[in-house]
């Protein structure tokens, strides 16, 4: 198998499967072309929460706002999994996550770029060829390949580490303070902050970057607060997320990618 995921929307990825079936008899599955477009870091989080649920594949994703740059090309191998696509970081956290789950070591390798056919579609001449051929080779034989190299020199995408105190209110401890990570498709807002912050509390006290601060319920999904109502709950990924039953939880929140959250509780 080897999968596709890309922020190029259509029909880009159809030349790429073009090419990935031209080379070899691989089932290809695309995992999504709507990534938030340029957006490495958000990418990188979809790509951590979706490719550890793929059995063994070849994984190539490409989010690339540095295409035809001197940016590099990587390969990363993670036990019966490799992952591949621009050394812009894009890769690392799926990778990581990989690793935990399969006890598995990480391994990359830089890619060789060959004089691509063109400078601004790297995807069809780039790394849809270096996963046919990967592919091809089996990822046990990465190694073998004339164009990977092992290297240590690759840019290493970690997400920030929250701020965690005692969850109190001011004046009485320090609460705990995280960053949006993203915004899914139904406004819900991923945070950094763990989902067992919200463990024990019936209300979250949520002070926002840029608007007023509010106090909402914690619960255990969507609709068990009525429609139109805002709520604090632990989303798939076990991070918290402030979110509206059948509404945009960062438009009620005025909240956006990149901005401080702050949580304290008031039970």
């Amino acid at each position: 198998m080897i999968t596709l995921a890309s922020d190029f929307q259509t029909p880009y990825p159809a030349a790429m499967r073009g090419v990935i079936l031209d080379r070899c008899d691989a089932r290809v599955v695309d995992v999504a072309h709507d990534f938030p477009r340029q957006d490495v870091r958000a990418s990188a989080f979809w790509l951590r929460e979706t490719l550890p649920w793929f059995p063994p594949a070849v994984h190539c994703a490409v989010v690339d706002p540095g295409v035809g740059t001197d940016r590099a090309a990587i390969v990363v191998r993670v036990g019966d999994h490799a992952l591949v696509g621009p050394d812009n970081g894009l890769l690392l956290p799926a990778a990581r996550e990989l690793a935990d789950r399969t006890d598995a070591a990480v391994e990359p390798f830089r890619w060789r770029v060959a004089d691509p056919a063109s400078s601004t579609f790297h995807g069809r001449d780039v790394f849809a060829p270096a996963a046919a051929a990967v592919h091809e080779a089996g990822v046990e034989r990465v190694e073998s390949l004339d164009r990977a190299t092992p290297t240590e020199e690759f840019v290493d995408l970690r997400f920030p580490d929250p701020e965690l105190g005692d969850g109190t209110r001011d004046g009485d401890g320090t609460g705990a303070t995280g960053e949006v990570l993203v915004v899914d498709g139904f406004g819900n807002v991923v945070t950094n902050l763990p989902g067992d912050l919200l463990d024990g509390h019936e209300t979250v006290h949520v002070e926002a970057s840029g608007s007023a601060s509010r106090s909402v319920p914690v619960a255990p999904a969507y609709a068990h607060v009525e429609a139109g109502d805002a709520l604090a709950t632990v989303g798939s990924h076990g991070n918290v997320e402030l979110a509206v039953n059948r509404g945009r939880g960062d438009e009620a929140f005025e909240l956006d990618v990149g901005d401080g959250v702050r949580l304290a509780f008031e039970d």
